[in-house]
């Protein structure tokens, strides 16, 4: 089997050497050349000057980019990957994007005979590193049971939500309650340090009952320390709840503690860490005691 991956920013590039490393011959487009270039030289494979040029020929054509412009820039156009994929070729879209986006793809993927998958992915840049993604998949059910070989190269959890659209729904969902997670830890942390409890000594006593969370367990001790240089960043986290906020607001609901924490984030943009981690929300707290 033979695939193409579109776009190596800090999850793209560790996920496309996943499946050059499991055997699947592996041909890879960037927008900027010499990053495709050092993969190459990293884990083998070619590299292609436009999505076109890599996608022919490939069995799965994967993408993982920044929003649906970027997503739309390497589907459409004479050098898109539209141009050049063949009938059943399996198309999967990895980037967190808008479910309007992917039901437009699919139907454009449909169009050419062949089958498409939106499948944004949860785990961060670590999880990327490590195989250990979760993806939450959308689309043509009996493509999503003949990608699994490629996909479980770096997805350690892979659910089938629906039809097209479902799995960028599913992402939504899962940036929202994060969102509200990382804002509670923060001002639990707050109140920790402000009356004198140790940190590694509170986080034992309360991580393994209800108040337990992935965040908890893998950022309170960079959060204490108040390191943010790592991880999702605040200004992907943002991109997310925006997409979230307005497909809540097509749908006549609201979500008052998701669109508070996107203005806290706005806040950290302002002082600075539009590239800190999302866990960077008590700074912010620690900024205004």
């Amino acid at each position: 089997m033979k695939c193409a991956f579109i776009g190596l920013g800090v999850m793209g590039y560790p996920m496309a050497g996943h499946l050059q490393r499991n055997g699947f011959h592996t041909t890879v487009y960037n927008r900027t050349t010499a990053k495709a270039q050092q993969w190459v030289k990293d884990y083998g494979g070619d590299a292609a000057e436009t999505p076109r040029e890599a996608a022919t020929g490939a069995d799965v054509v994967l993408v993982c980019v920044g929003n649906d412009d970027d997503v739309r820039s390497v589907f459409y156009g004479d050098d898109g990957l539209l141009a050049s994929i063949a009938e059943n070729t399996i198309v999967i879209d990895h980037t967190t994007a808008s479910a309007e986006l992917a039901r437009e793809l699919s139907d454009e993927v449909h169009n050419r005979v062949a089958y498409f998958l939106d499948a944004p992915v949860s785990g961060g840049q670590q999880g990327a590193e490590n195989g250990a993604l979760t993806a939450m998949i959308g689309g043509d059910r009996d493509a999503f049971d003949d990608a699994q070989a490629a996909l479980k190269c770096y997805c350690k959890t892979r659910e089938y939500m629906g039809p097209a659209g479902h799995g960028q729904l599913a992402k939504m969902v899962n940036q929202v309650c994060i969102a509200g997670v990382v804002q509670g830890l923060a001002e639990g942390l707050q109140l920790a340090r402000k009356v004198g409890l140790d940190a590694d000594t509170l986080i034992r006593a309360i991580s393994q009952g209800a108040a337990g969370s992935w965040q908890m367990q893998n950022r309170y001790q960079t959060m204490w320390k108040g390191q943010y240089e790592h991880g999702f960043a605040v200004d992907w986290m943002r991109k997310d709840l925006k997409i979230a906020l307005e497909e809540a607001d097509r749908n006549g609901l609201s979500m008052p503690l998701t669109a508070l924490v996107d203005q806290f984030y706005a806040e950290v943009q302002q002082m600075g860490g539009s590239r800190w981690d999302t866990s960077s929300l008590l700074a912010r707290l620690e900024k205004h005691t």
